[in-house]
């Protein structure tokens, strides 16, 4: 069965609305049958896999959903000490491979970037090459956001890390308005050697699963799957 890792730049920038685009589309042209949903790790509550739940109606268990999860919205490693526990990926592994048996496709939700620490041990880009999860990269149209762009990209191919091809995501009316002087594409693409698959607008309401669907269908999706 195939993976796909949702990672980005960065926390805050948009992870959650490339995964639910993906999940609106396999709802409207696929079949969420086929389809497995996880958010890795979550910390703080109500957290994304809530989201996933409340809008789409995912055949899957919870646990399946969400693995491991933490009260508070902080590094996983510091959340799990908070509550006296560390952090088991062997839960997580094992839960992605009773997901991957079932489905088609298993859609994974990273937290922050590539560099972000799901355990004292281990990054997002280490645990991404120890699992052979191929990645997207999520990147928001702001100031700054080609420096993050390259070094996600560096780290990627440091762990030996596949990335699929990058996402731009606009955080709003702004950023939508700002994207040649911000993001300029060519300018990323050159620097990175990989290409960009399209951009998600800002939206003003993100939980619109008809719009979200659109959005993907207008993605380079090829490059995904």
């Amino acid at each position: 069965m195939k993976t796909l890792l949702i990672t980005g730049t960065d926390t805050e920038i948009g992870k959650t609305v490339v995964t639910l685009s993906l999940i609106a589309y396999w709802q409207k042209y696929r079949s969420l049958d086929q389809l497995g949903i996880m958010k890795l790790i979550q910390t703080g509550t109500p957290g994304d896999s809530h989201l996933y739940q409340q809008l789409f109606p995912l055949t899957q268990s919870p646990e399946l959903i969400n693995p491991l999860s933490y009260p508070l919205p902080i590094a996983p490693p510091l959340a799990a000490e908070q509550e006296g526990q560390d952090v088991n990926l062997t839960t997580v592994w094992q839960a992605l491979t009773r997901l991957k048996s079932q489905r088609e496709l298993v859609l994974l939700e990273a937290l922050g970037g590539l560099g972000s620490p799901m355990t004292w041990e281990m990054t997002v880009a280490d645990v991404a090459a120890a699992w052979r999860l191929p990645v997207v990269l999520v990147v928001p149209v702001k100031l700054g956001a080609i420096a993050q762009t390259v070094a996600n990209v560096a780290l990627a191919r440091q762990s030996q890390v596949e990335i699929k091809g990058l996402i731009v995501n606009c955080l709003s009316e702004e950023a939508e308005a700002k994207q040649a002087q911000w993001t300029p594409h060519d300018l990323i693409q050159t620097l990175c050697g990989l290409p960009i698959l399209g951009t998600i607008p800002y939206l003003s309401n993100p939980k619109d699963t008809e719009k979200l669907a659109d959005i993907a269908s207008n993605l380079e999706l090829e490059y995904l799957w």
